[in-house]
């Protein structure tokens, strides 16, 4: 791969370090709004092994928000769709498609040797699950959610029970605000960021810090948790 040319704009990694993207291996749990924006900046940012998890497929109320979603993939699957959409990007890239919602059952085999996860689920239940299965097997997870015109981030790093302390015991998302084409856009693109710091094992991430963003406001606050 051409490196110095297909990279040649991304001048806040050095040589070394985007040979070091090239071999990471990232796994983005949901591909749908968060999801599909996540994926996208990770395999234009040179990341070279990405897995993509999704039991779902598209449907027309995902046209208004989610990138990999059109007319002509509508019934299709979203963890397939993403693949494609990866080595469309990057035909060197590896993408791994997971026609599933991962499980403790099937986390292994979906989670192997990754160096980061990427939480672009859409339910509590099924982060905190998330969360669980990163700290089995030691993996750092990167979460994201959206809700209207607000989201969060956090980087959590196995053995921190962070979304407990976000959500508490019983929580779930209210699915009343909606969610539009930009709000996924903004905070996944704060998720990539993340996600590639990890991987290039770089400082100032948001491990026991909550990220507010209110777009209506524009107004982003950063919490310790």
């Amino acid at each position: 791969m051409n490196l110095k040319r297909r990279y040649e704009r991304n001048k806040i990694f050095s040589r070394a370090q985007q040979e070091e993207l090239f071999e990471k291996r990232a796994a983005v749990i949901g591909c749908g709004g968060l999801g599909g924006y996540a994926i996208e900046m990770l395999a234009r940012a040179g990341v070279g092994h990405i897995r993509v998890c999704d039991g779902d497929v598209f449907d027309e109320t995902n046209l208004n928000r989610q990138l990999l979603c059109t007319e002509n993939v509508l019934g299709k699957s979203k963890a397939k769709v993403a693949a494609e959409r990866i080595n469309a990007i990057n035909s060197e890239a590896k993408a791994e498609p997971f026609s599933c919602n991962i499980t403790e059952e099937n986390a292994s085999e979906i989670l192997e040797d990754c160096d980061v996860v990427i939480d672009a689920l859409d339910s509590v239940c099924g982060k905190m699950m998330l969360q669980e299965i990163c700290r089995l097997y030691d993996i750092p997870m990167v979460h994201g959610a959206i809700g209207g015109w607000f989201g969060q981030i956090t980087t959590i790093f196995p053995g921190n029970d962070t979304l407990s302390l976000i959500y508490g015991e019983g929580a779930e998302v209210s699915q009343e605000l909606g969610n539009p084409s930009f709000s996924p856009a903004v905070i996944a693109s704060i998720q990539a960021s993340e996600a590639i710091k990890v991987l290039l094992e770089s400082e100032n991430v948001l491990m026991r810090k909550l990220l507010f963003v209110d777009l209506m406001t524009n107004d982003f606050q950063i919490v310790e948790v």
